[in-house]
């Protein structure tokens, strides 16, 4: 259905005008479908004769009068709404309600079609009450949400609609598992049409987000990197021969501990300098070279590993369709 442009809304005595003509095509319309039934009646045998009987005078002046002449009143009916619909798009041009000038019979199909004077198109004269409510609605005369009636159309509207919607999902994913399954090579094609044209951009991601993950982790945890270093490092001294050969030596354990105290150093400095430069430009290089270089064997496809992604692929959609066939309205209305 062509959308509406957005325009400012009616002046209230314009609303108020278009509510009275509303109502008085409502009335024509309604006139008009009683006059159609009562006259099928007529037609029928047993229903004219009972007729007859109980209101001679009036079932001779209305066959005389209407149903003799009731192609020519029906025309007269249909004239006015054919009226009706070519001032409704006047006005609908005028104020500029649609996108287009030509969308009016389109949105208004109803309205159209019922001014074709064959019985089953006259019926479709009704559905101008519902644009009628919806006007009432809008005005605030009425609140159509309060009704017994739109409750009950609203909820099996909405049951209606999340149970085609929900079989139509499930039918569109059981046909994609379906092409998974028929597909040959899935994951080499994957990698040739997806991962492969980004492959620069997927190093250069991947390496940036190393640094960063570092970086931040380092410094979240310096101390306790720190400690542990010195624990290493005094570990380290403590059980090397050489050192304990070395503290048997005249002044060798204060020369012990001079080494070790600046090889806790040295090694604290050493992390420092070597997680401060996970930000260089040096490491971003060296990071980027050696994810280009095992790129191509991480993507490297066989069989086992198309089969592997197809299943992965084929089970994600199947717990989608879990979840969609799951009824929804039942835990609303139950």
């Amino acid at each position: 259905m062509p959308s509406r442009r957005v325009s400012r809304p009616l002046s209230p005595p314009l609303e108020r005008l278009h509510l009275v003509w509303d109502l008085l095509i409502i009335v024509l319309v309604v006139a008009n479908l009683a006059l159609l039934l009562f006259d099928a009646l007529f037609l029928l045998g047993p229903l004219n004769e009972a007729f007859a009987v109980v209101a001679p005078g009036l079932h001779g002046a209305y066959d005389r009068h209407i149903h003799e002449n009731f192609v020519e009143i029906d025309l007269v009916f249909v004239a006015i709404f054919v009226l009706d619909v070519l001032l409704g798009w006047a006005v609908a041009i005028a104020e500029r309600r649609y996108h287009r000038w030509f969308f009016y019979p389109f949105v208004h199909w109803y309205d159209v079609l019922g001014c074709i004077p064959v019985g089953g198109f006259r019926l479709l004269r009704i559905l101008r009450v519902i644009s009628l409510l919806t006007r009432l609605h809008r005005l605030g005369l009425i609140d159509v949400r309060s009704w017994r009636l739109y409750a009950v159309y609203a909820k099996y509207y909405e049951i209606f609609f999340e149970e085609l919607s929900d079989r139509v999902a499930i039918r569109l994913l059981g046909n994609m598992q379906e092409q998974i399954r028929s597909s040959d090579s899935l994951s080499t094609r994957v990698v040739d049409r997806v991962v492969m044209p980004r492959k620069q951009q997927l190093i250069h991601e991947l390496s940036r987000r190393l640094e960063e993950m570092a970086g931040n982790a380092y410094t979240r945890n310096r101390q306790e990197t720190m400690h542990y270093v010195s624990s290493l490092v005094g570990r380290t001294v403590a059980e090397s021969q050489e050192i304990r050969r070395l503290r048997r030596l005249p002044m060798g354990d204060t020369l012990a501990r001079s080494m070790e105290s600046s090889l806790r150093d040295l090694a604290c400095r050493l992390v420092d300098e070597a997680m401060a430069g996970l930000r260089s430009p040096e490491f971003t290089a060296l990071v980027e070279r050696l994810a280009d270089s095992s790129f191509d064997t991480w993507l490297q496809v066989d069989e086992h590993t198309d089969r592997v992604t197809e299943q992965v692929l084929v089970d994600m959609l199947e717990l989608v369709k879990e979840q969609i066939a799951v009824k929804q309205w039942r835990r609303r209305y139950d």
